[in-house]
């Protein structure tokens, strides 16, 4: 088996536990801007690789037009139905971001996906091959017998299940911490059921995103999974300040914020919760971080690429100090 791209970089960097972590909001209506479905699964898919490639922890698409749409359960109503697109992304970014071994245990059939399995994969870390090697594995628990004080079985995506630590209700995606096989002949493997977030805090371990659906703009800081929030917000804009002289502050979790088509303002205007007209008020940094730009406009897909490059090295050096080590 060939080595995986990348693989030196995932050894220097496991052993260095990361404990920031890095949200990215962008609305669901940049899919409105595709003309068919095979284009908009394909620009979903770059959205994915951009995060996955810069290890953001966690995706909000948020409307920005104010519908109230919060779960990706639900049918297919058509390309361009309001409101639809941000499901749409949210459901193909979910699908993108799961190991290829779990998608049939958590996404039927669906028109959204239709086109999904033609992308580019993610290829991170947790995405591991049949016989790749690893102290974590992300499975599914079966539904199947085991004797009492015994744990679930669960398929990491190896040749052998594994048996966990505790009973667990099938169906449910769990991260595994993989114990060394005592003997190799034995029909199963033994493993501990640990937090997804195990793999980034303990070894520093890039372990994929979440992705959450936000209603409005105002509602990607209040419904924030962390208890303390955001404690880092940047708004990305051409209006803001250059981002060659932002100094990042140390933070545990920076939230990056890109505009649609519109920009940020558009997002301000409908949301029943802001009574601001200025967008910039809303940050800690508003930034624009391709000043100079020879078009007119760039792109969401393309403001991500460009944004997380720029901001890589501020935030690599406000993570250096010792209240986040």
């Amino acid at each position: 088996m060939p080595p995986r791209p990348g693989g030196e970089a995932w050894v220097e960097r496991a052993g260095r536990r990361r404990h920031y972590t890095l949200s990215v909001a962008l609305p669901g209506s940049i899919l409105n801007n595709a003309q068919s479905l095979e284009l908009r699964t394909y620009l979903a898919g770059q959205i994915a690789r951009a995060c996955a490639i810069f290890c953001v922890d966690e995706i909000i698409v948020f409307d920005e037009h104010g519908e109230d749409v919060k779960t990706v359960e639900g049918d297919f109503e058509g390309i361009g139905r309001k409101g639809k697109a941000c499901v749409q992304l949210a459901r193909i970014l979910q699908y993108l971001e799961c190991p290829q071994y779990l998608r049939k245990s958590f996404f039927p059939k669906h028109e959204d996906l239709q086109f999904a399995g033609l992308l580019n994969p993610l290829d991170s870390p947790h995405h591991m091959r049949v016989d790749e090697d690893s102290q974590y594995r992300e499975g599914v628990v079966l539904d199947r017998p085991t004797k009492p004080g015994r744990g679930s079985f669960v398929n990491c995506g190896m040749r052998k299940e594994v048996q966990i630590d505790r009973q667990l209700n099938p169906g449910l995606r769990v991260t595994v911490r993989l114990e060394e096989p005592q003997k190799p002949e034995a029909k199963v493997r033994k493993g501990t059921v640990v937090s997804s977030h195990h793999p980034r805090t303990v070894s520093g371990l890039y372990w994929g995103y979440s992705v959450r659906l936000a209603s409005c703009l105002s509602a990607v800081f209040s419904e924030c999974p962390f208890k303390e929030g955001y404690d880092l917000s940047i708004g990305t804009s051409e209006r803001g300040s250059s981002v060659d002289q932002a100094t990042l502050p140390s933070f545990r979790h920076a939230l990056v914020v890109f505009g649609g088509l519109e920009g940020l303002e558009a997002g301000v205007d409908v949301d029943p919760n802001l009574e601001v007209t200025d967008p910039s008020v809303l940050f800690d940094f508003y930034l624009n971080t391709c000043p100079s730009q020879g078009s007119r406009t760039i792109r969401t897909e393309e403001a991500l690429l460009i944004s997380l490059s720029a901001l890589r090295p501020h935030i690599d050096e406000a993570v250096k100090t010792p209240s986040n080590s």
